[in-house]
């Protein structure tokens, strides 16, 4: 896809974020969600080779939409500066819908690409399901923590949020208790694409999905 064209339509979008420039510029727009179509459709077709658990994920129901949903958001912008897409196993993108872990990538106004696997937020019943799996699998757990190619690929879990005591319900003795003071069990990186575009964006972004694999295969392992 032309990434170049992407990121300069999100930042001129951020630039003039209401309804009349974007109507101007829907066709613009109506290109470029074409191009990002063809490339998550691409995408879960590579994934399925390595996580067949994805192939029927249905590509226009993993892209996001890029309208704001303004009920309940803090930004009254009426559209999200960001493409973005998560290809999950259930064809649901959300946690609070049952979403489960999934494969995510954004490309945003800024020409910051973000990689990610694994579970963000998810709702409380489901957080401290997964809690508890840490526990009961510490071992399997532990294979996580401990998987070079993740660990070279995205550093570690993320600790966006993390607890600075042990959740209600949880000894401080337990197993991975740095971890299951975590709010979010998912790895991401983030690349400037500013000043250089990857020859083969979909291989830049299977890389990084074939490194989260383990982590989100281990969490589709947690009882629902």
């Amino acid at each position: 896809m032309h990434v170049r064209d992407l990121t300069r339509f999100l930042a001129e979008l951020a630039e003039n974020n209401n309804r009349a420039w974007f109507v101007m510029n829907k066709p613009r727009y109506d290109i470029l969600r074409a191009e990002f179509l063809e490339l998550v459709t691409q995408l879960i077709a590579e994934i399925a080779r390595f996580d067949p658990a994805v192939a029927a994920c249905n590509p226009k129901k993993a892209l996001f939409r890029i309208n704001h949903d303004l009920r309940f958001a803090r930004d009254k912008a009426p559209y999200k500066t960001h493409f973005a897409a998560a290809i999950t196993a259930t064809g649901l993108k959300r946690p609070s819908q049952g979403g489960g872990p999934a494969y995510y990538f954004h490309i945003d106004a800024d020409g910051m690409l973000l990689v990610s696997g694994g579970e963000y937020l998810p709702p409380p019943h489901r957080l401290r399901a997964i809690r508890q799996h840490v526990i009961e699998d510490a071992v399997g757990f532990g294979k996580q923590l401990k998987n070079k190619k993740l660990a070279q690929t995205f550093g570690g879990l993320q600790e966006e949020g993390k607890l600075s005591r042990p959740p209600k319900g949880f000894a401080p003795d337990s197993p991975h208790i740095e971890a299951i003071k975590l709010k979010s069990f998912i790895v991401w990186k983030e690349t400037s694409l500013r000043k250089s575009i990857p020859a083969d964006l979909d291989k830049e972004l299977l890389a990084g999905f074939r490194a989260a694999y383990p982590l989100v295969a281990w969490l589709r392992q947690v009882p629902a």
